[in-house]
């Protein structure tokens, strides 16, 4: 079983979405959580993240969590939507450094930089992420299966 485990910020706008987009390709031995470097737990995700995955028709329930040691340790991967989201990890959970990797990094070794972040944005941000998100995705299913 692969464990992947995404991670931003608040874990309310793009590592939700990113666990929904991998939920969604049902890729039978991976399981998928994400988690916020700075979350509250129990927040849902935003109401323009929740509108995107609808109009692309991927149902998803979402409660963010903040990252825990338990969450680092469940992961195969801990992939993070940017490099400040990388170091806070590997600063607070050092024994993870093999496992913890960018999406963009992790994605494809010709990708470098941070996933955009909608937050605060409008629906069409979302949407940009989302296809941003959705790109990573596929990219890295190679490595998944």
């Amino acid at each position: 079983m692969i464990r992947v485990l995404f991670v931003c910020t608040g874990n309310t706008c793009r590592s939700p979405m990113a666990e929904a987009i991998l939920k969604a390709k049902k890729i039978k031995h991976v399981e998928v959580k994400s988690a916020g470097v700075f979350a509250i737990d129990g927040g849902e995700a935003s109401y323009q993240a929740q509108q995107v995955l609808a109009e692309k028709n991927i149902g998803h329930s979402h409660r963010s969590a903040l990252l825990t040691s338990e969450l680092v340790d469940w992961a195969t991967y801990v992939l993070t939507m940017t490099v400040g989201h990388k170091n806070t990890i590997l600063a607070q959970y050092p024994s993870s450094v093999e496992k913890t990797f960018t999406l963009k990094e992790f994605a494809s070794e010709d990708i470098s930089g941070d996933v955009l972040d909608p937050f605060g944005g409008s629906i069409e941000q979302y949407k940009r992420t989302f296809e941003e998100l959705d790109l990573l995705i596929q990219s890295m299913r190679d490595k998944l299966e």
